[in-house]
């Protein structure tokens, strides 16, 4: 759908809509709003509304403060979860400097820089990402716990699934919104679900993820729940991924298929593949974002923590699922929903274009099971792994020369001082397992 100016404000005034919220993303992948009143609605869609960028964390100096968001029209949508008078709808901005830039610092616009990058050389870039989520309860003064009631496992169904009328909930508020919903199901963990929606281009898609969170986390809550996107809540279970379906396409055609290929597989999936791999321990600091996040990469709970590849071998970092023609892809399955889309995605193209530029050619493919090989096997074979904390992650991005210029200066500079601000934060502080593990042993 594509909407002009006059189509907003005819959809505003004829909608019962009383606020509209203006929403954009800060570098670390945190949704932040203005809300506006309907009467400011003429204003917005003419670029007007300001926000105070130095009050946002990773943005910029007070001295150079001012900004303005500048409405993607297409995204208006009223949230269906709200009242059904006096509605509430929204717009997804990107953020602009005073003099009609773009900001170097909007995660947004550095998404669609580096689709442009991609539509110089005839490629659009179509993404279906996989999130995964816990449902938890919360207690008596509706904080939130890391208790579940729920029994089930993997794709079990009520009355085990007791997050199942939640998730079903979700559902419909999302198609509400224009979303395909393809696929809901409970995931391995207890308390843990995983919804599915149709693939598209990655700017709409990262769009997408970033409301799949507000809406689950708003449902959630009015459900007497807590939902959360922390990758790994309880230790010994397993963690939560966003496994990253991405092709893509020229002309129409999906390059990545090859009927003639053993596999199906063109050669620029193959570079592709080999791209991805080559950068991933560096991409690493933006698909996987947090210090928990590294708790969740390793062996044991079925997240992928070696670099390999394989046409299907689950317990490879990169997979290629079993279809076919316009619907091959490659599933990137490290990275988690606690990480920004756009940079996710954009530096995943980067990664990919950069194999294909270069004529890369992937390692041999890992049939077997990584999860059993001990680490001399793994050095045999030339499996290498994923960074072991965040710290790790983000020194090797700063060595990544294709990673940084992808972020470019500005949010690479501040993701990485607060990245190193959190691992230092978490480094010295004092866990319940050092109480417990030491402070009657000394």
């Amino acid at each position: 759908m594509s909407y002009t100016k006059e189509d907003i404000i005819k959809m505003v005034e004829e909608g019962d809509v009383e606020f509209i919220r203006m929403q954009f993303t800060d570098i670390f992948g945190r949704l932040k709003n203005v809300a506006i009143t309907a009467s400011q609605i003429n204003k917005a869609v003419n670029n007007e509304i300001m926000i105070d960028g130095s009050s946002i964390e990773g943005f910029v100096r007070i001295n150079e403060s001012d900004m303005y968001l500048h409405p993607d029209l297409d995204s208006y949508a009223v949230l269906p979860w709200r009242p059904s008078q006096a509605r509430v709808a929204r717009l997804i901005c990107d953020v602009y400097n005073p003099d009609g830039t773009p900001f170097v610092g909007d995660p947004r616009s550095t998404l669609k820089k580096a689709l442009a990058k991609a539509a110089e050389k005839g490629y659009s870039f179509n993404v279906g990402p996989e999130c995964e989520f816990f449902l938890f309860e919360t207690d008596e003064n509706g904080q939130p716990t890391t208790k579940t009631s729920d029994d089930a496992g993997y794709f079990d169904l009520d009355p085990l699934d007791h997050g199942g009328s939640t998730r079903r909930e979700i559902c419909l508020m999302l198609e509400k919104m224009g979303y395909e919903v393809e696929a809901s199901h409970h995931e391995v963990a207890r308390g843990q679900h995983e919804i599915d929606f149709k693939y598209g281009d990655a700017l709409r898609t990262a769009d997408n993820v970033m409301t799949f969170k507000l809406a689950v986390k708003t449902i959630a809550q009015k459900n007497g729940l807590h939902a959360t996107f922390m990758p790994k809540p309880i230790y010994g279970i397993n963690g939560s991924g966003m496994h990253t379906n991405m092709s893509l396409f020229k002309d129409g055609v999906n390059i990545f298929a090859d009927p003639s290929d053993q596999r199906g597989l063109s050669k620029e999936a193959y570079a592709f593949i080999a791209g991805i791999l080559e950068h991933i321990r560096s991409m690493s600091a933006v698909t996987n974002p947090l210090v928990n996040s590294y708790k969740r990469l390793v062996p044991g709970y079925e997240a992928p923590c070696y670099i390999s590849w394989s046409a299907s071998n689950r317990s490879a970092l990169i997979r290629i699922p079993a279809a076919r023609g316009q619907a091959t892809r490659v599933e990137l399955r490290c990275p988690d929903p606690s990480c920004n889309p756009y940079l996710e995605l954009a530096v995943c193209l980067a990664a990919g274009l950069d194999g294909i530029e270069r004529g890369l050619t992937p390692p041999e493919e890992i049939l077997e099971n990584i999860f059993v090989m001990d680490e001399a096997e793994r050095k045999e074979r030339g499996i290498e792994s994923l960074p072991a904390n965040l710290k790790e992650a983000v020194d090797l991005m700063l060595e990544d020369k294709v990673v940084c210029d992808t972020l470019g200066s500005h949010i690479t500079s501040q993701y990485s001082a607060g990245k190193y601000a959190e691992w230092d934060a978490y480094r010295t502080s004092v866990s319940e397992w050092e109480i417990n593990e030491y402070l009657m042993m000394y």
